[in-house]
């Protein structure tokens, strides 16, 4: 027959304190073995001490108690690790972005600043395979990976090859009101005719378009995007001294980014400002 222990007991067993057995009975996530009806007074089995063990370790990931619930109540080995895994990585996404953060900072802290060398450019209208969404700036970085995914996919299934790196361009509405109109592209051959074939994915259909000309102050932003705004700060405060903006949408340019590089320190994007 098991053992079983007072509450009491069980904290020491299990480094949880008595309200936390009592909040985690509650929700229903660690129910007392038994409850005595007339003290009310709850006793656990020793074969429970491994829960409370996983779930002090989840609850000190900030894992929610509705996914500890399904850790704690899946049906096979695979399934709990499934859930383990997909928590760790989450969590190992945000202590990437915190790097990134507190790097940025430390930058931006530093005594002088970047100088940041501006060319000007003019450039003529040309073709491309675009996809065109209405974005959250909070989810812009998925939604670039994944329809820039889904454009490489369409151009492989016709055997159309890109004629140079790939870009977005970004509607006024998306800084003002952090969400708003992106075009993903990447420029292809004069000449290619669709419909092209389908390649799966949740974005809108790619489509063949033509990008408009137009002249440029253009930098290039070295690195990832945590300080991306000090770069665009950079080159809307010389455009605002030097020449007069017009309210198209801001054109970026991927030289090298995640499917090319490994580490965002290699990432180089030009950021293409539209002047008169």
């Amino acid at each position: 027959m098991t053992a079983t222990v007072p509450i009491g007991e069980f904290s020491r067993l299990t480094y949880l304190s008595v309200k936390a057995l009592r909040y985690y009975h509650d929700i229903a996530l660690l129910e007392p073995a038994a409850i005595d009806p007339g003290s009310g007074y709850r006793r656990y089995s020793v074969d429970q001490v491994p829960a409370a063990h996983l779930i002090r370790r989840l609850r000190a990931l900030d894992m929610p108690v509705a996914e500890i619930r399904t850790v704690l109540g899946a049906a096979d080995p695979t399934a709990r690790d499934a859930a383990l895994r997909a928590h760790l990585l989450r969590m190992e996404e945000e202590l990437n972005r915190t790097r990134d953060v507190v790097a940025s900072l430390r930058a931006l802290l530093a005594p002088g600043t970047r100088a940041l060398q501006v060319e000007y450019r003019s450039t003529a209208a040309f073709p491309a395979l675009t996809v065109t969404d209405g974005v959250a700036r909070a989810d812009i970085g998925p939604w670039c990976g994944s329809a820039f995914a889904l454009l490489y996919r369409t151009l492989a299934a016709a055997g159309v090859a890109p004629t140079g790196p790939g870009g977005a361009t970004y509607s006024a509405a998306w800084f003002a009101e952090d969400a708003g109109e992106v075009t993903a592209y990447i420029p292809v051959p004069p000449g290619t005719r669709g419909p092209l074939p389908a390649a799966a994915g949740t974005h809108p259909a790619p489509m063949l378009a033509e990008l408009p000309g137009g002249r440029f102050a253009v930098a290039v932003h070295e690195g990832g995007f945590e300080d991306f705004d000090r770069s665009y700060g950079a080159l809307g405060s010389h455009v605002a001294a030097h020449d007069v903006s017009l309210p198209e949408p801001i054109r970026e340019i991927y030289l090298a980014g995640p499917d090319l590089v490994d580490d965002p320190a290699g990432y180089r994007t030009e950021i293409c400002w539209p002047i008169r």
